[in-house]
């Protein structure tokens, strides 16, 4: 309980970093896309490959095949999900909010709560439990905007994303027990470990630019409460039902129960479909993930 709580403060207080500085106009927009590509291009893909070195991770072979399959259910999930919720919506709406159901921020922000949440094991399970995101986000997810899919795109953008390569060679020499040098291993550590509060700081940035006043609406209110609480009960009670490992269930909760992944705002943007309603979809649930992941791990770790 102890550790929840210091970590939960220790991120309050880097997002609070991150506010103040694009706030106070230290940290200008230019800056904010250059953090996010420093993270998501080498700082993330570290984070992932160290979470395999020198044995870090406890998980078994079991569990990166469990938290594979239970990630598959989340998609299909998500995608029926998408489909029926919000079909009372007007078509522009729909496709943010469809969008949103499948693609979460689960690969930015997820990544350092679980990895604060459950350590190096939680961060490994993550970007294995990832790759079908990552694969539904840029096939069917494209599709719910362009109407098109282009599986052979697809497969390169999921194929050379920096996180999912990490990913593969990490289990590749965790499995193969393929001794790697301490001289690599100790950099790649140090810029790994800035993961945690460079995405905090960005949150933190992102939020800076909310106005409640223009942000809430019926619709709105009703997503975040589908995803951010129903959506993990559902994934809570099915992996209970099924009998899936404790720290898999863990990992798999708290990553269903991020917000709406940042790409929505960027394709409604590209598609003209309503930006500024996915925008607001965005930053609202951002904002109020912040006290439901909380409450999400504290009951995770009782």
């Amino acid at each position: 309980m102890d550790k929840l709580w210091s970590l939960e403060f220790n991120i309050f207080v880097m997002i609070a970093v991150g506010f103040l500085l694009r706030k106070t106009r230290i940290v200008g927009k230019e800056a904010e896309r250059v953090i996010t590509d420093l993270v998501l291009y080498a700082v993330l893909p570290c984070s992932i490959f160290n979470s395999f070195l020198g044995g870090q991770s406890d998980a078994a072979g079991a569990d990166y095949l469990a938290v594979l399959l239970v990630s598959i259910g989340i998609q299909f999930l998500a995608l029926l999900y998408g489909k029926f919720a919000f079909s009372k919506e007007n078509a522009d709406r729909r496709c943010s909010l469809g969008y949103a159901m499948i693609c979460s921020n689960a690969g930015f922000l997820g990544n350092a709560i679980t990895e604060g949440v459950f350590g190096a094991t939680g961060l490994s399970l993550t970007s294995i439990y990832l790759i079908p995101q990552r694969i539904m986000m840029w096939s069917e997810g494209l599709a719910i905007y362009s109407g098109v899919s282009d599986k052979k795109a697809t497969l390169k953008k999921v194929v050379t994303h920096p996180c999912v390569v990490a990913c593969f060679l990490g289990v590749i020499v965790m499995f193969a027990r393929i001794p790697f040098p301490a001289l690599l291993q100790a950099p790649i550590r140090s810029i790994g470990s800035c993961n945690t509060p460079l995405t905090m700081m960005m949150i933190g940035m992102i939020l800076s630019e909310l106005d409640l006043r223009h942000m809430v609406n019926r619709t709105i209110a009703w997503f975040t409460f589908h995803r951010l609480i129903l959506m993990p009960l559902i994934v809570l009670l099915g992996c209970r039902a099924l009998g899936v490992s404790q720290t898999v269930t863990g990992v798999s909760v708290l990553l269903a129960a991020m917000p709406a992944g940042a790409t929505t705002t960027m394709l409604s943007t590209k598609y003209g479909r309503d930006p500024e309603f996915a925008t607001q979809l965005v930053i609202f649930t951002t904002l109020c993930s912040i006290p439901a992941i909380f409450l999400w791990s504290l009951l995770l770790t009782r």
